[in-house]
């Protein structure tokens, strides 16, 4: 695949690839809390941040693992730490029955909103929706079955690439791609929570696009918005981070949410990042022009009368930038000034003579 050209495609008629301001997501996740109240006004705050699109996750705790108390079934580690598998994820889940709500509200808004399914059941409920895109979190990155599932529905894909080496991520891109689909946005992702800015490896970002064609980006688990500004400006399209509205209310994802006035940091971070990339440019810039006078040119700096030779005592290089430019120095001295020459004046051909 390597070679390949990205291909720049929409969501909700929003231009996505190279070329094209960043696509921001807000990732809202379980930060809901278990109230739909919540939910909708996590919606409606995720907006007021200039976010370009807003993220859910669709799955029940039966439909993403079982109620198991084993060992194997124990979160040992991390922000979930103590947890039963089963037990994050029903606190976590967002119930089916709240999706219809959060999309009106989103199209009432004028936010795009999509979401992550974890298994069939949950693809044919966003499909009903009419969902304008979907996303494959990390950990099912290898589920090929559920990849093949979503392509088929011939929509936008975005596919998290945490944990998954180059040959899974081969496998997921041919899978969808053999299925269907033909818009795939695959973002680079440490799966930590929240994961060490020493491990965020942004460099993977155009890399990942080069070496499968397609659009690029970074679904962010640090703290902060550096990782996120630093994959812009090495070429990443999309970014996804979690959002909350105070991470003091707590929560499953809190602890690794930014709070709305970071996020539109984030956002206006991530856009002005992208903005100053602009072009290889070495000519003036129309911003500049006002600058030009302040660069530094000869004057003279002592009164200089007719007849008078001009050295280092009477001629300097200074700003303002009216007279003869500096370069021109060697040139200048030993001449004899033709004229009187006031303190303060800028240097010129005419008052000193110029070799032909």
């Amino acid at each position: 695949m390597i070679g390949m050209k990205a291909a720049v495609f929409e969501i909700a008629g929003r231009l996505i690839g190279p070329g094209h301001p960043p696509y921001i997501i807000a990732e809202i996740s379980a930060n809901h809390n278990g109230r739909l109240e919540r939910a909708l006004e996590l919606v409606e705050a995720a907006a007021a941040t200039g976010a370009d699109a807003i993220k859910i996750q669709t799955y029940t705790a039966d439909t993403i693992t079982i109620p198991h108390d084993g060992e194997q079934f124990r979160i040992k580690t991390g922000p979930w730490e103590g947890y039963l598998l089963h037990q994050l994820y029903r606190e976590a889940e967002t119930p089916f029955d709240w999706h219809e709500a959060l999309f009106e509200k989103a199209r009432q808004l004028g936010i795009t909103l999509f979401s992550t399914p974890f298994d069939e059941s949950a693809v044919e409920l966003l499909s009903g929706l009419d969902a304008p895109a979907y996303k494959i979190a990390s950990f099912e990155a290898i589920d090929l079955p559920l990849i093949a599932a979503v392509a088929k529905k011939r929509r936008p894909m975005i596919i998290s690439t945490g944990m998954a080496n180059l040959g899974e991520i081969q496998e997921a891109v041919r899978t969808a791609r053999e299925n269907g689909a033909d818009r795939i946005c695959l973002l680079h992702c440490t799966s930590a929570y929240p994961a060490p800015i020493e491990d965020a490896n942004i460099r993977t970002v155009p890399h990942i696009a080069e070496a499968f064609g397609v659009v690029s980006g970074l679904s962010d688990h640090t703290l902060g918005s550096a990782a996120a500004v630093a994959s812009i400006v090495l070429g990443g399209c999309v970014i996804e981070k979690h959002f909350t509205i105070r991470r003091s209310d707590g929560g499953p994802d809190a602890a690794f949410s930014l709070e709305p006035c970071e996020f539109k940091r984030l956002v206006n971070d991530c856009k002005d990042a992208w903005q100053a990339l602009g072009r290889v440019q070495y000519d003036l810039v129309g911003s500049e022009r006002g600058s030009l006078v302040f660069r530094r040119s000869l004057y003279a700096v002592k009164r200089i009368a007719a007849g008078e030779k001009l050295t280092k005592d009477n001629v300097r290089s200074i700003r303002p930038g009216y007279g003869l430019a500096p370069k021109h120095l060697s040139e200048v001295l030993g001449r004899t000034a033709l004229r009187e020459i006031a303190y303060g004046e800028p240097l010129s051909w005419e008052a000193i003579g110029k070799n032909c």
